[in-house]
């Protein structure tokens, strides 16, 4: 019973996943001192959830574009290379972060443009790091290992914003960007570690390369798996409608008192999600038995959208009375980042599993554009709405059309809703 609820830790038995896993613990934390460093600086800066947004553009398109391109790398030379290289990248553009703000120069855009030089690094690392996770555990064992990588992606996402947020205004943002750039170096020890993971030709398929046409390619491939297609689909609807990070350095400021640098109220709501993503991910035992995970992940988005309607309907309505606003919101926020974690997982296993090897970099480069540029266009659409609407309604209104548009997916791709796994225990290549 027990291995049904709690975690499913076989993967650490594997010493390459083990050391990958091990050392994010540590750059993860630090990843997120950089996240929730960037949009306090800007809202200090310019006092505007909209330039707190416009960082949702000056990531999404280093995003897409280096995204993609990274997986045609990563399905053409060595993919541990290729980590090598954007986790000294990372290590740089961290470094850069700090001297900004060192020096004290409150220069928005030289900020922004650091910032999108960073996630073209992010862009390539992480469709690599991903593709790499098949060919060094088993089948049967990705959907565990899936989500304790993700646990600890959360883990750090808590850590993180909970030590920054709320000591900002003590150490300032300088300190928080050198710290990311140090912890970096446990990824690097990590990736060096590797053995040499040149991808694996499929017989019968041309051999990628790293230019636009491979790029298009993969593109192709994935058009003609609707089922993969479609866990883009509904988690681009969960995303673009229904993250409202960039609303939270106002939403501490406005409705709780905190400042406008940080403070506690601004790290709570910041660490709600991926609080509620690691409680998720220790009682995550069932997610390696469950086989319909179509469906899996529409009830997951589905709760999803209903816990950002529950939080934002709060901020409305209970605004002035004597409910405990800020505690509901939290929880709200908690119930909906477990559901992420799990339906991340169960999307992420689907498209690893499907794809052959020598296109898992290109679909991995999809997956990341998608996974985290979803988001960015959140951060745009929801600080240009909050300007207009206010944070309360922007807030519940994204909530309401997550779940709409994700019930409306189900039905209009059936075949999603049909989908059933059939994982079997094979030994890792």
């Amino acid at each position: 019973m027990a291995k049904r609820i709690f975690a499913d830790t076989r993967p650490l038995q594997n010493i390459y996943f083990r050391r990958l896993w091990t050392a994010n613990i540590i750059t993860v934390i630090g990843a997120q001192l950089t996240v929730v460093a960037v949009p306090a600086q800007l809202y200090a800066i310019t006092g505007s959830s909209a330039y707190v947004g416009l960082a949702g553009i000056f990531g999404l398109v280093p995003l897409v574009v280096f995204g993609l391109w990274g997986g045609a790398l990563a399905d053409t030379y060595d993919r541990r290379r290729i980590l090598i290289v954007t986790t000294i990248g990372l290590i740089v553009t961290s470094a850069a972060f700090w001297a900004q703000a060192a020096a004290d120069l409150n220069n928005v855009w030289l900020l922004l443009m650091i910032f999108a030089v960073q996630q073209g690094f992010f862009a390539v690392n992480q469709p690599t790091r991903t593709a790499v996770l098949p060919r060094i555990i088993s089948m049967e064992q990705l959907p565990a290992a899936n989500s304790l990588n993700m646990t600890v992606m959360q883990a750090g996402a808590i850590a993180g914003p909970l030590v920054g947020g709320a000591l900002i205004p003590f150490i300032g943002f300088s300190m928080l960007y050198a710290a990311d750039a140090v912890f970096l170096f446990a990824t690097l020890w990590a990736v060096v570690t590797l053995p040499p993971l040149p991808p694996e030709h499929t017989p019968g398929m041309d051999k990628p390369t790293a230019g636009f046409k491979s790029v298009i390619d993969g593109l192709v491939y994935l058009k003609g798996h609707k089922v993969l297609l479609m866990s883009f689909v509904v988690d681009l609807i969960a995303m673009i409608f229904g993250m409202p990070r960039a609303l939270f350095p106002q939403i501490a400021h406005e409705s709780f008192g905190g400042p406008t640098d940080g403070g506690l109220a601004f790290a709570l709501l910041f660490i709600a999600i991926p609080l509620g993503a690691v409680v998720g991910g220790v009682l995550s035992g069932w997610v390696s038995h469950v086989r319909r995970q179509g469906m899996a992940v529409i009830i997951c988005i589905i709760i999803w959208g209903l816990s950002i309607v529950v939080a934002g309907g709060v901020l409305i309505f209970a605004h002035g009375t004597m409910l405990p606003i800020l505690p509901i919101v939290i929880v709200a926020l908690m119930i909906g980042g477990a559901a992420d974690m799990a339906s991340a997982a169960f999307r992420q296993t689907m498209l690893q599993s499907a794809a052959n090897d020598d296109v898992r970099g290109r679909l991995q480069g999809v997956f990341i554009v998608v996974v985290a540029g979803g988001p960015r266009i959140a951060d745009v659409t929801h600080g240009a709405s909050a300007a207009m609407v206010g944070t309360a309604v922007t807030f519940a209104g994204g909530g309401i059309l997550v779940v709409v548009l994700t019930v409306v997916a189900a039905f209009a791709v059936p075949v999603f809703w049909r989908y059933r796994t059939s994982l079997k225990e094979t030994d890792a290549t």
